[in-house]
């Protein structure tokens, strides 16, 4: 069957001779044997800025936001450019998993359980910058929709702010589920070689009784499929709604529609960005080059040439409405505040195009997005384009106001606004050290699912009984001459 629907010309996904055992082999090594030290050295660093940033959360908590440098315009500054960015980096894990998954992408294997780990850790970094900007974090309890006993406080409907708890919560825990369940089979893996007591029993209550049963396969299969239906418009929505944060205000610089498509492709370019960063770090400190192939990393790159292209064309999209509109409002935003080079915070503006539209077109040649250090490079400038990007629209727009007498001084973080946002990737960083020593970066059986097609023991053995009629062939007619 696998001969008719499988393309010879395409790479293999999995590199080697590999049989199913060395494929459960070279997995589970990581979890199986003592961290090296460089995992040590990592988890150890990403612990010191969790503890900075905890530090700078009980500053915020304890003396209120007035810790933060927010003026009389800035109200939002990096907390609120921070929360975006952030859930923006949680979209590629949902896009590889569900979307890709619907197309039956077999390239996906590669990378959708990293993927979609890092999008449960970014949206947990990312769901704190709201509840603590709040000042009064107690004051959360009143945004969650409970019923109506507290009488006038009920919360606003009409609030962007209440839809962002609606997206969020429903994104995390779509995105919990789907990772959890594909999960399944591999903890029961873990399960089954275990060496002690107290791992095999923790794995078992993980792995809530896979057997790996007919049954089993076919009830688990289902899920992924209803969980990827589910999670198809979340991928849309989620960024969408996050854009009505700014879309359905009267301020020049964000009251216009292009924003939901453009957060969205945006979101994708991040989050993209963030996958081959920590993937190709996964792929060298775990030796994982045989399943983490460069065909994983060029089709990466491909999805992140679209939607930086995508991007740019929103970016002239906001600069040609500000001068075609004639709204003298939002031509002094895009033109004087943003696109000057001169203007306070014009720096940002062209850090933001030639990190986000400029450097991804070089991803247009082959041989530079099959190289690895060019890619990492790239993920790690996009990544720095698109915070820019998010200050951009929030720092711009708001430190002039329609009344130059309320017009602020300049806005800088404070050590607190920093400190928060380092201690953000802390916890990132923290988290992922933990999955990638207690749980497979890559999954197991879905990597055996594909070996028979993609495999590239297998791609050599099927154009060795292709082409061997053919050499025979060539063999009798030089005989024959």
């Amino acid at each position: 069957m696998h001969l008719k629907y499988e393309s010879q010309l395409r790479e293999p996904l999995v590199y080697g001779e590999k049989t199913y055992g060395q494929v459960t082999e070279d997995i589970l090594k990581p979890i199986e044997r003592k961290p090296s030290k460089l995992w040590y050295v990592g988890f150890f660093i990403s612990s010191a800025l969790l503890l900075f940033g905890v530090y700078s959360v009980y500053r915020d908590v304890t003396y209120g936001i007035g810790q933060w440098n927010l003026n009389k315009t800035v109200g939002w500054g990096w907390d609120i450019t921070n929360f975006v960015w952030w859930v923006g980096i949680g979209h590629a894990g949902t896009l590889i998993s569900a979307i890709l998954l619907l197309f039956r992408q077999g390239w996906r294997t590669g990378v959708n359980r990293a993927a979609e780990a890092m999008t449960i850790f970014a949206v947990l970094c990312a769901g704190q910058f709201p509840v603590f900007h709040m000042g009064r974090v107690w004051m959360a309890f009143y945004t969650l929709p409970l019923p109506n006993t507290r009488g006038p406080l009920w919360p606003n409907f009409n609030s962007p702010l209440l839809w962002d708890v609606f997206a969020i919560s429903t994104y995390l825990t779509v995105s919990l589920l789907f990772w959890y369940s594909g999960l399944i089979p591999d903890l029961a893996t873990v399960r089954d070689r275990a060496k002690t007591k107290f791992t095999k029993l923790m794995y078992g209550i993980g792995s809530f009784g896979w057997s790996g049963s007919t049954k089993h396969w076919q009830r688990h299969e289902s899920l992924c499929l209803v969980l990827a239906g589910l999670s198809t418009p979340l991928v849309l929505s989620v960024h969408t709604i996050v854009s009505f944060d700014f879309a359905t205000s009267v301020i020049p610089g964000w009251h216009t529609t292009i924003f939901p498509p453009y957060f969205v492709a945006g979101a994708v370019f991040s989050g993209f960005a963030m996958v081959q960063s920590l993937m190709l770090v996964v792929r060298k400190v775990f030796g994982m080059e045989d399943y983490i192939t460069i065909g994983h990393i060029e089709a990466m790159n491909k999805v992140i040439v679209l939607t930086g292209s995508i991007v740019g064309v929103a970016y002239l999209t906001e600069l040609f409405m500000g001068w075609y509109s004639q709204n003298k409002y939002e031509g002094y935003t895009f033109w004087y505040s943003r696109a000057n080079l001169f203007s306070p915070y014009g720096w940002s503006y062209w850090g933001m195009m030639a990190c986000n539209v400029l450097s991804p077109q070089i991803f247009w040649f082959r041989s530079m997005r099959r190289n690895i250090f060019v890619t990492f490079f790239m993920s790690v400038i996009v990544n720095i384009g698109m915070w820019f990007e998010r200050f951009v629209i929030i720092v711009t727009s708001l430190y002039r106001d329609y009344l130059p007498s309320s017009w602020s001084i300049y806005y800088s973080p404070s050590p607190w606004e920093i400190g928060f946002f380092v201690g953000t990737f802390g916890l990132f960083f923290t988290c992922f050290f933990m999955f990638s020593k207690y749980a497979p970066v890559i999954a197991v059986a879905e990597i055996k699912y594909i070996l028979k097609t993609s495999g590239e023991s297998f791609k050599n053995k099927i154009t060795k009984i292709e082409t061997e009629p053919l050499d025979k062939f060539v063999d009798e007619q030089k005989h024959a001459h």
